[in-house]
């Protein structure tokens, strides 16, 4: 099963280029989406081509999950304390967006080991903005304690109009995801590989593992919640992550992995109805082929049966040959 990559893979590429080609420069004006319909317009000039301006684009928030000036909590810190001098933010951002940041290339590290953990930051900015909320608590949760002016549940947007959902204590913090696709094959796929999913956890190799849990309904966790943000048409999945799972460099990996468990199962929901697809196709041309050599057959016999091997005879030629 694949792990998405936290770097944007394009960002990532233009600064490298931007940063190996000295001081030339062209101008770049462009516009890039991923997954979950994160947005980035990047942005070079040839008068100052040390220097990028990134805006970035986040999915369409619904109505229970609360951001502060556009932007999920904590996420302000969270671009300072990961870019430090490097990056400024921009106040307002670029219409359309809700952050624009000006990163200037000339303040990376000059060892290139270091100067590229810098550029795989900034092209990791997806997770450090949708996932510092979700970082903030499971630091939390790595000492024992509870974030504080929390509330008991958190709503967390990752999809459009779409949140998932947390329940911080301070021995353990629960997330529930509302699974929802559109198509109707999907669902039926989704429902399938959840529960599989769930199997899979049992397994003596993943005891280590956070419990996983999948059910039709919505689990008690989310009590009181809008139904609205409970219209799950693939069910409920729910995590129970424990300190041993956010310790040390346990935390960002686990924050990643969270952030994108739907982008992670619609994935492989596409790639299971792919190849059944792919296997529909080679039983269908086998079949044609099949029939094609029995039309060949039939043809062969069709000739045998008129040709000369067999005469037939007329009503006059059988009274003679009886005599």
């Amino acid at each position: 099963m694949i792990l998405l990559q936290s770097p944007s893979r394009f960002i990532l590429q233009i600064l490298k280029d931007r940063v190996s080609s000295g001081d030339k420069g062209v101008d770049i004006d462009c516009h890039t989406v991923e997954f979950d319909d994160v947005r980035y317009h990047i942005q070079f000039s040839t008068r100052n081509p040390k220097v990028m301006v990134l805006s970035v684009a986040l999915p369409l928030a619904p109505p229970e999950a609360i951001l502060y000036d556009g932007l999920p909590l904590g996420a302000i810190d969270a671009i300072k304390a990961a870019y430090g001098t490097v990056v400024q933010i921009l106040d307002p951002p670029k219409d359309c967006f809700d952050l624009t940041m000006k990163i200037n290339l000339t303040k990376l590290p000059t060892d290139e080991e270091q100067r590229n953990v810098v550029l795989t930051q900034i092209a990791s900015v997806r997770e450090v903005v949708l996932g510092a909320p979700l970082k903030l608590l499971l630091k939390h949760l790595a000492s024992k304690t509870v974030a504080p002016n929390v509330d008991k549940l958190v709503a967390l947007v990752h999809r459009p109009n779409e949140s998932f959902f947390l329940a911080p204590q301070a021995d353990k913090v629960t997330v529930v995801y509302p699974m929802r696709f559109q198509d109707s094959i999907d669902i039926v796929l989704a429902t399938s590989f959840l529960q599989e999913f769930v199997e899979a956890r049992r397994t003596a190799a993943l005891n280590n593992a956070p419990s996983c849990m999948w059910s039709p309904v919505p689990p008690l966790e989310l009590k009181g919640v809008n139904a609205d943000a409970l219209d799950a048409n693939a069910g409920f999945v729910t995590f129970v992550v424990f300190p041993r799972h956010v310790e040390g460099r346990k935390l960002d990996k686990t924050v990643w992995s969270l952030l994108t468990f739907h982008a992670y199962v619609s994935y492989h929901v596409k790639c299971s109805e792919g190849f059944m697809h792919t296997r529909m196709r080679r039983r269908v041309e086998s079949l044609i082929q099949a029939l094609d050599r029995a039309k060949s057959d039939a043809e062969k016999l069709k000739k045998l049966v008129h040709g000369g091997s067999f005469r037939r005879l007329s009503m006059k030629h059988e009274g003679d040959s009886r005599h």
